[in-house]
């Protein structure tokens, strides 16, 4: 918006809107400053001071402490006496915080959204508990999986008939010795499921030396990893669907997790195998890729019609809700003043040719693209 607004004394509002695909509403609500607020004016017909404190004192007087503002009214109305409408006493009242609701509520406290960055494997994991079907109908197994959100790899897994905060405590206990976690170096997050929130995990985290992190209340979207990780496994084309026993549902999980961790390739980690990018193989896998990349281009160059092909890169830098505000280095490596300034020098051209004034589309494109080599766009994790 602050490009359309810098170039715009040039080309005009219109050709600046159809070039960066900004609102005329939104950019004309920019140009204005904002107005003070117009407070209102006393009404003549309004209640003096005096009035007012009358009005109160009557309302807070132990007769009419405990009754509702139309009880008042009515009753001083039968006795001759009217001091002011009910809305009017609701108003009052009010003002001075004379009013509430009369239930006793509960007040849901304001959670903090967790923002939580992995820069490498084993810095930040994510853990949840889903149902399992099981011979019967209203049988159930309930399968624990932990997660790292850099590489997606699943560090653990536990196939158990009841959800106990107990087991949990044991199997985090057993994942966190086999990785070789140092004190002070993870961050666990969790949804508010009560095994999560229980006073023995919390203890076992204390004692490990390990940050914990919990969802807001309704909000799957804070553990996202988890959720999308549980679709993966429910919906792939081999889950039978329910299991005779525990047994069974093992057997099926640890061939389910081996797939998943040795040969999925993830589109989060750009076509990666879990295992490589837990494992520090990514950077090997890459050049892989590449060299075949350019050979495929030494050969037919003419098919490559946007220059020689680049490998796909994870992101450097994985997060549960990103502040909007956070600038993300680029994932790719390159230097960060010239690849975005390029990418929205290219995307501002595409548009201005789409633009009804051709001449003004062309003004457009070069004072963006020298805006972009100050101000380069953030890059955003896949």
């Amino acid at each position: 918006m602050n490009e359309a607004l810098s170039i715009m004394p040039e080309v005009g509002i219109t050709a600046a809107c159809a070039a960066l695909g900004a609102s005329r509403a939104t950019l004309s609500r920019r140009r204005k400053p904002k107005l003070a607020k117009d407070f209102r004016k006393r009404q003549k017909r309004a209640l003096s001071e005096e009035e007012r404190q009358k009005v109160l004192d009557v309302m807070n007087s132990e007769r009419f402490m405990d009754a509702a503002p139309r009880e008042v009214y009515a009753s001083l109305l039968d006795e001759g006496c009217h001091l002011a409408s009910v809305s009017t006493m609701y108003r009052v009242l009010s003002a001075s915080q004379g009013v509430r609701e009369r239930r006793a509520l509960r007040r849901h406290p304001s959670y903090t959204k967790p923002e939580l960055v992995a820069r490498g494997p084993n810095q930040v994991w994510s853990w949840d508990i889903t149902k399992v079907r099981g011979p019967q109908q209203r049988d159930w197994f309930h399968l624990y999986v932990m997660l790292d959100i850099f590489s997606r790899k699943v560090v653990g897994w536990m196939l158990a008939s009841t959800e106990s905060a107990r087991l949990a405590e044991e199997w985090i206990r057993s994942i966190v010795e086999s990785e070789g976690i140092a004190a002070n170096t993870l961050t666990i997050h969790a949804d508010r499921g009560t095994s999560m929130r229980s006073k023995t995990v919390a203890e076992l985290f204390d004692d490990l030396d390990i940050a914990r992190s919990h969802s807001r209340p309704r909000t799957s979207n804070d553990n996202a990893f988890s959720e999308a990780g549980f679709k993966t496994f429910k919906y792939h084309w081999s889950y039978p669907g329910s299991f005779d026993g525990l047994g069974e549902g093992r057997a099926y999980f640890d061939l389910l997790f081996r797939w998943y961790n040795e040969e999925h390739h993830h589109s989060g980690i750009a076509d990666l195998t879990p295992s490589c990018v837990h494992g520090g193989e990514a950077e090997e896998a890459l050049a892989a890729r590449q060299r075949v990349l350019d050979a495929r281009y030494a050969e037919h160059p003419e098919r490559f019609v946007n220059g020689p092909p680049k490998v796909r890169r994870p992101s450097a830098e994985v997060w549960i809700n990103r502040p909007t505000n956070q600038h993300v280095a680029l994932s790719s490596g390159e230097d960060e003043s010239s690849q975005p300034a390029q990418s929205a020098s290219s995307r501002t051209h595409t548009r201005a040719r789409s633009a009804r004034n051709q001449s003004a589309g062309l003004v457009v494109a070069a004072a963006v693209g020298g805006v972009g080599n100050s101000s380069p766009e953030k890059s955003h994790e896949p």
